[in-house]
């Protein structure tokens, strides 16, 4: 017998496994979209890596991304596969990541014989920020920021900035323990590898001299691994950072959303998503 009640709980499942995959293949179409327009007006090849929590799956559950391996092969791939001299700019917006997945990246942008433009809309932290070094140039928005290098050392659950590991460890002397004594010995190599090739990223465009400054102000614990380094910052480090980020950016990032939440912290009437200031300058010429 026809049971109503039961083809209603049948289409109800459908509907929950199909949907997401179609808002999901609904929001590529769109980013695709938008990639294209922006390599038709301004002539380059548009690479993002975008991390954000996306609602993505049966449910909806939010996936967590940073920087990793799957990440930078795609990424080599999509330089690989650009003309040696066609410009690429890559969109960064990420908390930061695995620093051989970061290294690998950003040696293959550093390679690349076309200029490299780093767009950062919000924020390129760690080794969001080792990447934005190999460019040309960073384009930021004002708001946005980059963050410190220093290598963070994992020890069972917990995770040491290396600069504090050498700094204890000098202040305790001989009364510092063994293990204490490794873990210095490891961090002190991790904040010398970090530094050199931050220098082999730099030393091209600000001079060998410049560029060991910049690594060490990154390195050190000058700040703590979270610190945001604004725009103002960054040009008086001596980055090539400025502020012109294309409008379509804007509008692209609104198509990675945030999961969803049971109540949203932050609520308002919706306008295009080009900041006020970036009108402003394209009316004022």
């Amino acid at each position: 017998m026809f049971d109503p009640v039961s083809l209603l709980f049948f289409l109800l499942l459908l509907y929950m496994a199909v949907h997401p995959r179609l808002q999901l293949r609904s929001l590529a179409n769109a980013r695709l979209k938008l990639i294209r327009e922006l390599e038709r007006k301004y002539g380059w090849r548009v690479i993002t890596m975008i991390h954000r929590q996306e609602k993505i799956g049966f449910l909806g559950f939010p996936v967590y991304r940073y920087i990793d391996i799957e990440d930078s092969e795609a990424v080599i791939r999509a330089i690989r596969s650009s003309p040696p001299n066609q410009p690429i700019a890559l969109i960064l917006h990420t908390p930061g990541g695995l620093v051989l997945a970061a290294s690998q990246i950003a040696m293959a942008l550093k390679k690349h014989l076309g200029r490299k433009v780093v767009i950062v809309p919000h924020y390129a932290m760690s080794g969001g920020t080792l990447i934005a070094l190999a460019a040309d140039e960073i384009v930021m928005d004002p708001d946005a920021v980059l963050g410190p290098l220093d290598p963070q050392i994992p020890v069972g659950n917990m995770v040491y900035p290396a600069p504090s590991l050498v700094k204890i460890a000098k202040l305790k002397g001989r009364e510092a323990r063994d293990d204490i004594l490794v873990l210095a010995d490891v961090a002190e190599k991790a904040i010398e590898e970090i530094q050199g090739f931050i220098v082999k990223l730099l030393e091209d465009k600000l001079g060998a001299e410049k560029a060991r400054e910049v690594a060490r102000a990154l390195t050190e614990g000058r700040y703590t691994h979270d610190y945001p380094i604004t725009v103002e910052e960054a040009r008086e480090l001596g980055l090539n950072v400025s502020v012109n980020v294309p409008p379509e950016v804007y509008a692209l990032m609104s198509l990675y959303p945030q999961a969803i939440q049971q109540r949203p912290g932050v609520e308002y009437l919706p306008r295009p998503p080009v900041p006020f200031y970036q009108r402003e300058r394209r009316e004022g010429g």
